[in-house]
Order: structure tokens, then sequence, then C-alpha cells
């Protein structure tokens, strides 16, 4: 598991976040934690294949189609999608250089596609919530 001083250095240097299965349902995690981070300051690419625009936004396909650097790959699918994200992302560190984390939501975990992003020197984030960690590191107090 990773230390909270990892934790924080993720969300602050992560600026650019292609959240893949992000929802247009703000009710859904996958809809109310990009909103959330987009709130407070991050760019949120959505990815999904059965959406086009979200909030205004464009929203790609697929991880290979972001023409944009991305920081880290937010995902919320299911654990046996993950391998395929995770190879898109590594297929994109080899070209792009440019995805330096992988994040599973809460729920979300796969062992052998964390092992891969690894070997290939990405952090893994596994079955946590980006919004709850953000709140637990950075607004402490405030709730």
């Amino acid at each position: 598991m990773l230390e909270d001083q990892k934790l924080r250095e993720i969300l602050k240097t992560s600026r650019v976040m292609a959240v893949v299965g992000m929802s247009r349902d703000f009710g859904k995690a996958a809809g109310s934690v990009p909103r959330f981070l987009k709130e407070r300051g991050y760019r949120i690419i959505p990815v999904n294949p059965n959406v086009e625009r979200l909030e205004g936004v464009k929203v790609y396909p697929n991880l290979l189609d972001v023409d944009e650097e991305i920081d880290a790959v937010v995902i919320f699918r299911p654990s046996r999608e993950v391998t395929q994200v995770v190879k898109d992302a590594v297929a994109r560190g080899e070209t792009r250089g440019d995805v330096k984390t992988i994040w599973m939501q809460e729920g979300i975990r796969d062992d052998e596609a964390a092992r891969l992003a690894e070997a290939h020197g990405m952090i893994v984030v596994q079955d946590r919530c980006m919004a709850k960690e953000y709140r637990r590191l950075f607004e402490k107090g405030l709730a």
C-alpha cells in the first residue's frame, strides 16, 4: 500500500488525468469524482466510447486516441477490463512517455496489470477513491 507521502505527491504532480470510464451520470462515482477533481484544478480528459461530449468537453473513445499529454490514468472500469487499459497506457508510455500513474478507483483491482504498469515505470494505486484520498490528505478539518 502506498504511503500518504507518495499519494500526496501523485495528487500534487498529476495535473492532467485521463478518466477511463467517465460517466455522464454525476450520481455515480465515475461522474462525481472527475467533477470533484476538476473543481480542484485538475484537467480532466474523459475516455468513454459511448459518449461524444461531457459538459462541453470532447470525450475520447479510448486512451490511445487522446492527443494531449496525460499525467495519470484514472480507471472506472470493471477489474476484468483493467489489463487492456494498462496495455494502452504502456503503449502511450513507449511512444509519448507521458503516463506516470495508473489509479484504479475504489473496488477496482488487478495485480497482474499493476505489475505490468510498474515494470514500465508507472506508479500504481489500486482500490482507492481519488476524491476520498484528496479530501483526507488535503482537506482535513474542512468537511
